[in-house]
């Protein structure tokens, strides 16, 4: 299900839910989402050269395309099991939470994060990434946003009302996106506090997927949102979600919208250099 940002703390802040997801590493890469081709190419053609650091790597579903794509990829992730499970596919990955990982002199031609940003400080991981990136390199973090139906998220918000009718978290009783901008402004705002990139842009590619019973029920145990519910409430949940999918005929389609906040490291920022904030009051188009 969505992972909504939390109104009491920041989402980088809420370590348990950012940390939850390698307690099942093989379900989480075979059942969630992954990126449109679209994307990829959009952000390789936009970085200076191939070499990629992939933050808040998981499993590696966001880093293997840009690596299909030939890109050299490294990835960084705090949860050991999921930098093992990455590098059982054939990938490099260290394992450090972002903001304190030792990049040991080396810089790259982008930085990428999918369905990971949110989980760092957006400060910190910009100006981290203006540090490893060289002249012209690309930041782009991304984020898979559900767009289903209107039936479909009137079903899904039913079932999720009369499970848990004390929630203030469904996640299906408004359009994803609207929670989902939360976290672009915030990329977006810390990309400008560093005054090490150009102006931040948002690139959006819709895409979709038809999903099976039990493809869906596993991808919605993969949410962050679902590690916080009790788990009787949430076979409870998932029952009532997969007797709607069955009364569909067992299958419908996802209809998803790829977004990704980008910026280009300006020539002028040598790698390794200080980042400064902007003074305040001081603003770039976005």
């Amino acid at each position: 299900m969505p992972t909504l940002p939390f109104p009491e703390r920041e989402s980088h802040q809420h370590r348990q839910a950012a940390e939850s997801f390698g307690s099942d590493a093989e379900l989480y890469d075979r059942a969630r989402p992954r990126y449109p081709d679209a994307m990829v190419e959009a952000i390789i053609a936009a970085s200076p050269g191939p070499d990629l650091l992939d933050v808040g790597m998981g499993t590696g579903l966001s880093a293997r395309p840009f690596q299909a794509a030939g890109c050299k990829v490294l990835g960084v992730d705090v949860d050991p099991r999921m930098a093992a499970f990455a590098r059982h596919s054939g990938l490099d990955a260290e394992v450090a939470t972002f903001e304190a990982w030792d990049p040991a002199g080396r810089t790259f031609d982008a930085v990428t994060a999918g369905q990971t940003w949110h989980w760092i400080d957006p400060v910190a991981g910009a100006a981290k990434a203006a540090e490893v990136l060289r002249p012209g390199g690309r930041l782009a973090v991304f984020w898979n946003v559900f767009r289903p139906s209107p039936e479909m998220a009137k079903t899904f918000s039913e079932v999720h009302r009369r499970v848990m009718p004390d929630s203030q978290r469904n996640p299906w009783a408004k359009p994803a996106i609207e929670g989902y901008s939360v976290l672009f402004t915030k990329a977006a705002d810390g990309i400008r506090q560093t005054s090490a990139f150009g102006d931040p842009q948002r690139w959006q590619f819709n895409w979709e997927r038809p999903y099976l019973r039990d493809e869906w029920l596993d991808q919605l145990r993969t949410g962050g949102d679902a590690s916080q519910i009790p788990p009787t409430t949430l076979e409870e949940l998932l029952e009532g979600v997969g007797a709607a999918i069955d009364a569909l005929g067992g299958t419908f389609t996802m209809h998803y919208t790829a977004v990704v906040v980008t910026a280009a490291r300006a020539h002028t920022h040598q790698p390794g250099a200080a980042v400064r904030p902007l003074r305040a009051g001081q603003r770039s188009a976005y």
